[in-house]
């Protein structure tokens, strides 16, 4: 195989992407206007129907538009040797290959995120403005924009760092050590995610007394789930949309709310929330997540260690100058069909998890307010709930609300 022939096997991968992914949507979209359901029609009133089919229609075009513009970038880039151009530059500063390969990455980074600012902005301060979401402000906003920079300068340049230097003193074992950096790396984030790094975007205070913390304690105590740990998190500050989610294991272990549950739902409800959550720990769902993602780097960086050190890789970017980093984002580009199927096989696991924890969730607590729970997050998110099989079988990692309802009443 020549390098030329990589390079059109590479643009060819990306447009099937593409393609598959706007036919996905195109067919989800036929789906805005049908009627709702029996099981779902007391979510909506008509003009909020009206308003949610609205919300779904403008981010359907406005997809398109940021995914037409991310493919012409792409395309674009690989065709007119941009990634020779940054490799270039990056040697420009330095003849060490750590070096080098951290301006590469973080070229490649910052461009694309400055490219990509305004749809973001717009999608923020426009869109979600415009359906009532929106409670970012803009100097949040670009504050985030800027500890997300630093947190990727600093962990992700960290990372990559000590993953070229494994490559420079192992060659192709690499894989074996980059394994466990980033399997450690990934176990640590389990446990301290909400520790150190929630803190730098949001503020968390312990869920004060009264009867919503005893509803959850009473509950947790009947299912033998030690749970001292339950914060609420500002998140207001940015949208009117709700959450909740555990972290940690172990004495690291709690429970974090949104103020704007808490403000959505009832106590029942929250309880039956975190009673569904519950059932994902006694079913060892977090586990298996995490192990399966473990699991899934090591392969990919196995398969990345037999192909990492063929020049091809590197002339397919047009860069005659072979190296680790042109030769990752080749690999990276080809890897990506693996990479979805991966994807899909995991949101097999996830849809069946989740129906796993409802059914914990009914059975220890109950039905009924997990339900009304679902239905009222669903209508202050105004989501789709007609969206065609196809695309829930390809993208999404939890049951339709329909599929939800029906096996809690089942």
């Amino acid at each position: 195989m020549t390098s030329t022939t990589l390079f059109y096997i590479i643009i060819a991968i990306i447009i099937i992407n593409f393609t598959v992914d706007k036919i996905l949507d195109a067919l989800n979209a036929k789906h805005f206007n049908d009627p709702l359901p029996n099981d779902v029609k007391d979510v909506y009133n008509d003009d909020e129907y009206k308003k949610s089919q609205r919300y779904k229609k403008t981010n359907y075009k406005f997809g398109i538009l940021t995914s037409t513009f991310s493919l012409i970038l792409t395309l674009g880039f690989l065709w007119f040797d941009g990634f020779e151009f940054v490799d270039n530059l990056a040697r420009s500063f330095s003849n060490n290959i750590i070096i080098i390969g951290l301006i590469f990455f973080g070229v490649i980074m910052l461009g694309s995120d400055l490219l990509t600012l305004p749809f973001s902005y717009y999608s923020t301060f426009v869109i979600e403005e415009k359906f009532g979401f929106n409670k970012t402000s803009i100097k949040t906003f670009f504050l985030d924009k800027l500890k997300g920079w630093l947190m990727m300068i600093v962990l992700g340049g960290g990372i990559l760092a000590l993953i070229i230097w494994f490559y420079q003193v192992t060659g192709n074992y690499f894989w074996l050590y980059a394994w466990g950096l980033i399997g450690v790396f990934t176990l640590f984030m389990n446990m301290f995610y909400s520790k150190l790094i929630v803190p730098l975007f949001n503020k968390q205070t312990p869920l004060e007394s009264g009867s919503l913390r005893d509803k959850i304690s009473a509950y947790a105590k009947t299912v033998g789930f030690k749970l001292d740990k339950i914060f609420v998190i500002d998140g207001s500050k940015r949208s009117t949309k709700a959450n909740a989610y555990f972290s940690g294991f172990g004495s690291e272990k709690r429970v974090t709310l949104y103020d704007t549950l808490i403000k959505d739902l009832d106590d029942e409800e929250i309880v039956a929330v975190l009673a569904h959550e519950v059932g994902h720990y006694k079913k060892k769902h977090i586990i298996f997540n995490l192990f399966a993602s473990i699991f899934l780097t090591g392969l990919t960086l196995y398969i990345l260690s037999i192909f990492i050190g063929n020049p091809l890789l590197s002339k397919a970017l047009g860069v005659n100058t072979p190296s680790f980093h042109i030769g990752l984002v080749a690999f990276g580009l080809l890897y990506s069909p693996i990479s979805e199927i991966t994807g899909l096989i995991m949101n097999l696991f996830s849809r069946k998890f989740e129906y796993q924890a409802d059914d914990y969730a009914k059975t220890t607590y109950h039905a009924e307010p997990l339900i009304s729970s679902l239905k009222k997050l669903s209508k202050n998110t105004l989501s789709n709930l007609t969206p065609h099989p196809a695309y829930v079988f390809i993208h999404y990692s939890h049951p339709s609300l329909i599929q939800r309802i029906r096996n809690l009443k089942s």
